[in-house]
């Protein structure tokens, strides 16, 4: 529609998509995005480390297999394994308080 504004409600289309706020589906979609974004993190990470899937398993005592799927967020590595991850690329894991 040319000269008109169109206002998209995004909550509402979030409602809609996975659910009303707090429900059981919409916090199944948002603990499933979080898996995505935290995968997408460690392939970055990884890219950025210059490492293959494969340097970066055999430097954790993985195998590449589990490396995808740590990056598709099929899997999710325990703390322990992403301590070990995070040195195998030169970085650490810092926890600090939020704000």
């Amino acid at each position: 529609m040319k000269g008109k504004e169109v206002i998209y409600d995004v909550s509402a289309e979030l409602e809609r998509e996975f659910g009303a706020k707090g429900s059981d589906s919409r916090k199944m979609a948002e603990d499933k995005a979080w898996e995505e974004y935290n995968a997408q993190i460690l392939l970055d990470a990884r890219k950025k480390a210059g490492l293959t899937q494969q340097e970066l398993a055999e430097r954790i005592g993985a195998n590449k297999g589990y490396i995808s799927r740590l990056e598709r967020g099929l899997t999710i590595p325990t703390v322990s394994t992403l301590y070990r991850i995070a040195a195998a690329m030169g970085l650490t894991v810092e926890l600090r308080p939020i704000g």
